[in-house]
């Protein structure tokens, strides 16, 4: 397969921060007609985060026409996530709070997960229809998140546009 055409866009997006109409609303104004979760855990705490957990997002999904897919390959391991949490209470934040991811976690996503990684073959595995393909995961901020990492893999490796879904 050659790069793919301009008409495949990517987007990120994170729970933090969403109502639950607001984030629902972002994928349908963006286009989005794939969504790949590349959580570990498919669950999110908090009340206001429910529609976030597995059962309820791809219910809702579904009723939207969105195709769903788990990528937990794509999901930064326990260890790694932990290494994180470390890095964010040295520095004295919490996940939900955290701006940029630390060089421990990137370094190590990078080899973990990115280092194998064919940016053709995962658009082969997305299928013809794919048009606009969320990267979904829990933080807010882009830069906070491996969906960024993936994001600008992505992006280096076939040219294609990636925009950032954040809260208002």
């Amino acid at each position: 397969m050659d790069k793919p055409g301009p008409h495949l866009k990517f987007v990120t997006v994170g729970v933090y921060g969403f109502a639950a109409d607001a984030f629902f609303e972002a994928l349908q104004k963006a286009g989005v007609d794939t969504f790949c979760d590349i959580r570990w855990r498919r669950g999110v705490r908090g009340r206001e985060y429910a529609f976030a957990n597995s059962g309820r997002l791809q219910k809702r999904l579904a009723e939207m026409g969105l195709r769903y897919l788990h990528l937990r390959e794509l999901a930064p391991t326990p260890t790694l996530r932990q290494r994180q949490a470390a890095a964010d209470k040295a520095q004295g934040t919490t996940k939900r709070k955290r701006a940029v991811l630390g060089e421990v976690f990137v370094a190590g996503y990078q080899e973990e997960r990115l280092a194998g990684f064919d940016s053709v073959k995962f658009v082969e595995q997305l299928g013809p229809g794919a048009r606009v393909v969320a990267l979904f995961c829990v933080e807010r901020e882009p830069c906070a998140c491996h969906r960024s990492l993936l994001a600008t893999r992505l992006c280096e490796d076939l040219g294609v546009q990636v925009e950032h879904l954040t809260p208002d």
